[in-house]
């Protein structure tokens, strides 16, 4: 109930009701403020006026290299919106607005691939380790810690993130649990930043840390890099190389899509590639493949 609750209607309730999306007193007064626009008529006169933001509607575009926002004006019809670049509402006071419509887009972009609906749920939270009938049956109240992180992550994951945030993601958590958390994190293809104060269960997933530590000298917190600064550009790396080596992909609607790689003859082989293409051939003779001289049989397998 607690994931239906939170992603109903297209948008998450949590998101968009957290500080950075709220606006303060300050910031309220500051969106009342009139902005001016240059409006050109149909003979091309160009004129100044001063016009109230009432809102922004939620749609967006991309112009060139800035994004734009539609907003709608106080006491006019929807035929006199604008779209209006970024730079220019941040100017203005409209940073927390756009961070909303932004967050309802890319709610609105998972909802596609991953519909709302009971056996949905049930599916996501079996693929975290809780049982389904948890998730139908059970109030989050009547859960226990560790069934209440395995809900709390499976909500996380629902609108398919890039980048997860986990904050103390090991407490209450068993050790089948926590093996299970591990393999997931070692597997997830985003990205993933832990806050935890348990130090092999970071030091065992982690390539890059982040110490915050006191020093006993002033009593001010410092920040340490620990671990390989590198590891980044060499995951990128090994990344561009395994997907070369791909035969086909899986996209986001599940559909298997064959990759055609280009051929390459001999003659434009480095050494090295020779060297391969010459040992796929033997095992292919070895296997009682039949293979002819054609340029065509050198580096497939």
């Amino acid at each position: 109930e607690y994931i239906r609750w939170r992603f109903q209607h297209g948008d998450d309730k949590e998101a968009l009701a957290k500080d950075t999306m709220v606006l303060t007193d300050e910031e309220k007064e500051k969106v009342k403020q009139p902005v001016t626009f240059e409006i050109e008529d149909e003979k091309g006169n160009k004129t100044k006026v001063k016009w109230r933001i009432e809102k922004l509607t939620g749609g967006r575009k991309q112009v060139k290299k800035e994004v734009e926002y539609e907003v709608q004006f106080v006491g006019m019809s929807y035929n006199s919106n604008k779209y209006v670049s970024a730079s220019k509402l941040a100017k203005w006071g409209f940073t927390k607005h756009m961070l909303v419509v932004d967050e309802k887009v890319a709610q609105r972009a998972g909802a596609f691939s991953t519909p709302l609906t009971t056996a949905n749920v049930e599916k996501h939270l079996e693929d975290v380790g809780l049982d389904k009938e948890f998730g139908t049956h059970t109030r989050m109240s009547a859960l226990s810690g560790g069934q209440k992180v395995k809900v709390v992550i499976a909500a996380a994951m629902w609108a398919l993130p890039h980048i997860v945030i986990l904050d103390e993601p090991t407490n209450y958590l068993d050790r089948d649990s926590l093996g299970a958390l591990a393999g997931a994190i070692r597997t997830y293809e985003g990205g993933v930043v832990m806050i935890t104060h348990n130090n092999e269960f970071c030091s065992a997933l982690c390539p890059e840390t982040w110490l915050m530590q006191k020093d006993p000298a002033d009593g001010i917190a410092q920040c340490n890099c620990k671990g390989d600064a590198e590891w980044m550009a060499k995951a990128a790396k090994e990344s561009v190389q395994a997907a070369v080596q791909l035969d086909e992909i899986t996209d986001a609607l599940g559909n298997v899509v064959k990759i055609e790689k280009e051929k390459k003859s001999k003659d434009k082989m480095s050494r090295k590639e020779k060297k391969q293409a010459e040992k796929i051939r033997k095992a292919k003779i070895a296997r009682g493949e039949a293979v002819s001289s054609d340029d065509d049989d050198w580096g497939e397998d």
